[in-house]
């Protein structure tokens, strides 16, 4: 018995807030990524250029299974099973397949639906495109925080997994990660996550600061610290910070730290963290 992945979607036709229950994209530079990470011992095939294949079997969602013997005569078509929750599963029409195969047994249902994901068929980049397009028009703000705004921050009381990033327009890092910030908010903002971002930056460059975050796209919460004895404000979020930027803190909603970095972040860990304590928020 041989198994063969196929990913059938166009990159460029998959919006963003549609990678919000996954870390990586689907283009096939991360594909490779996710077969290394997750160490598949079998070829996962990438087909989002052309879509040829995907078009031949026709799936209707993904995953959607296509079982064949050895005469290469199609035995089977549709679902791994009949619910994606576990605990939930009653038929495994697939390993039910599979079984019937290797006994040398007629397959009993030869067909069912499937349930998931659309295929990002070529040709939604227009719908893509317009997504972005609302993405840049909404409005952009930041206003001061306080210490005790800053305490509350760091307690995390509001019932989502919130992401917060300190940083300062004269900081070079900060700068130079800052996109993929906006990227990882846009991925996972309508689940229950939040980012927040926070500039380091006296009172009276608000202008400044304002004027990045308008170039950066940033519709979060944005905020700038408030006073400007800096310390008062570090102290009531960490007092084991050292004040070092950029200072990215993910903070769950019973207030442990998930992840924590001083310096740039890296990315694809982050979102891996995200991701997983985001796994159970849509069956709560």
């Amino acid at each position: 018995m041989a198994l063969v992945a196929i990913s059938p979607n166009d990159p460029k036709s998959v919006r963003l807030d549609e990678l919000g229950y996954t870390d990586l994209g689907d283009s096939f530079a991360e594909m490779k990524i996710r077969a290394k990470y997750k160490q598949f011992n079998f070829p996962y095939l990438y087909d989002g250029d052309n879509e040829e294949v995907s078009r031949a079997y026709g799936p209707a969602a993904t995953p959607h299974a296509f079982v064949f013997d050895r005469q290469r005569q199609l035995r089977y078509v549709g679902r791994v099973d009949d619910s994606e929750r576990p605990e939930y599963v009653k038929v495994s029409d697939l390993r039910n397949a599979l079984d019937a195969l290797l006994a040398g047994r007629e397959v009993e249902v030869k067909q069912t639906k499937s349930f998931g994901c659309s295929i990002k068929w070529a040709g939604k980049s227009d719908s893509v495109k317009k997504f972005m397009e609302k993405l840049a028009a909404e409005p952009v703000s930041v206003e001061p925080i306080s210490v005790a705004a800053m305490k509350a921050l760091r307690k995390n009381d509001s019932g989502k997994l919130r992401l917060v990033n300190f940083w300062a327009t004269w900081c070079g890092p900060c700068i130079t990660e800052f996109p993929e910030l906006v990227t990882i908010n846009r991925m996972y903002r309508h689940r229950a996550f939040e980012m927040i971002t926070l500039a380091a930056n006296y009172p009276d460059e608000q202008k400044q600061v304002l004027d990045f975050l308008k170039k950066q796209q940033a519709s979060t919460k944005n905020f700038i610290f408030g006073e400007p004895n800096k310390y008062n404000l570090m102290d009531a979020f960490d007092a084991k910070w050292n004040g070092g930027l950029p200072y990215t803190v993910l903070i769950s909603p019973t207030g442990e730290v998930l992840y924590r970095e001083q310096g740039e972040i890296d990315a694809l860990a982050l979102k891996r963290a995200i991701v997983k304590s985001l796994k159970e928020d849509r069956f709560k």
